[in-house]
């Protein structure tokens, strides 16, 4: 299976640099098996019923990303550098791992201030990476940080414009609940309180899980034969009530759907060879291609993907790589938004109330 078989040309002019607003006036693709149809989130009430079970993800994302001064001491007096800092994930020892810009200009010790408030130490530099500790903790920290930081946009939406003030709200699901990502689970970006009402009173019921994304999301792949690629860890939680509610609603004989590849990612990882949920927690690096077996999912909500991305290859593996790929180029034909801030598509295989089976080994 190469990499160049997830290849696809998308204009430039379809990449979205902000979401639709209202949330829910994004257009939705729905494929169930060989049927397509065009609607809008707002619709989601005609496409779902009653039993059916939307997986969310409730992870809230951080103001990852941070502009600072270098300070060092030297023979000529204190040297100040800028430096740029995205948070990756926390440290054991109670720093944070981070990527850093430039990384090769950083030592061991060097202080770096980015507010009056917020300053951190580097403890260590690797080959890609570099560990810093802060002077803060606990909600001194997130304090200051939420007053520091920029919500950590995708690469191909920091290189079109700088995150600003409207990110905040724009980048974070309104059911957000536990800080930790520095990437948003985007699918989740669609939905309104008034949506998740609607949806509820028709009898559609809802599971949160927690699975922190990582800015390892946007790393490329790098293999041709994708077989060999290894993912990036994420840590997440199934905790005893969201396994319980999904099993009992499979026993109903509803639909699982995850909002999000992430969600999926997260029940996938956490479910018996029988697709039986049971409670999770750590870290996965699941990687779902062409040729794995679902285990719990019927369906998926999710935006339009990169290409030769390992997101790509996840939809492929639920629905077909040329099933999929023929809807993604129609989708560009229609003029559907690509990526983060993009409208997305509703996902159901031929003949998908379970699709149960073994994992791929």
């Amino acid at each position: 299976m190469k990499l160049s078989d997830f290849d696809f040309d998308l204009p430039e002019h379809l990449i979205a640099t902000r979401p639709a607003r209202p949330r829910t006036s994004a257009r939705l693709l729905v494929a169930e098996g060989a049927q397509t149809r065009d609607l809008h989130v707002c619709d989601l009430p005609q496409v779902l019923r009653p039993g059916d079970r939307l997986v969310l993800n409730n992870t809230k994302v951080i103001p990852a990303r941070l502009s600072g001064r270098r300070l060092r001491d030297s023979a000529e007096g204190p040297v100040e550098a800028g430096v740029e800092i995205t948070l990756l994930d926390p440290t054991a020892a109670g720093g944070w791992r981070v990527l850093a810009k430039p990384l090769r200009k950083l030592r061991e010790g060097d202080t770096i201030r980015f507010s009056p408030a917020l300053e951190a130490t580097v403890t260590e530099r690797g080959a890609e990476t570099a560990e810093i500790r802060f002077n803060l903790a606990g909600g001194d920290f997130d304090a200051a940080l939420a007053e520091a930081g920029a919500m950590p946009l995708p690469p191909y939406i920091a290189a079109r414009r700088p995150a600003d003030a409207q990110d905040h709200e724009d980048y974070q699901p309104v059911f957000a609940r536990h800080s930790g990502a520095v990437a948003a689970p985007t699918a989740s970006l669609h939905f309104d309180e008034g949506l998740l009402e609607e949806l509820s009173a028709m009898g559609v019921a809802f599971t949160q899980v927690t699975l922190h994304v990582g800015a390892g999301t946007f790393l490329p792949v790098k293999v041709e034969d994708v077989t060999t690629h290894r993912m990036h860890a994420e840590w997440g939680e199934v905790t005893a009530a969201a396994a319980t509610e999904i099993n009992e609603t499979r026993a109903a004989g509803g639909r699982v759907i995850a909002v999000g590849t992430t969600a999926l990612r997260l029940i996938e990882s956490a479910a018996a060879e029988d697709g039986t949920l049971h409670p999770w927690d750590g870290e996965t690096d699941i990687f779902i291609y062409p040729g794995y077996r679902f285990r719990v999912v019927d369906g998926l909500m999710t935006n339009f993907h990169l290409p030769r991305s390992t997101l790509l290859m996840l939809v492929s593996a639920l629905m077909g790589k040329e099933r999929m790929l023929d809807l993604y180029a129609y989708a560009i034909g229609q003029g559907y938004r690509f990526f983060s801030y993009g409208d997305a598509s509703l996902l159901f295989p031929e003949g998908a109330q379970k699709l149960g089976g073994a994992s791929q080994g």
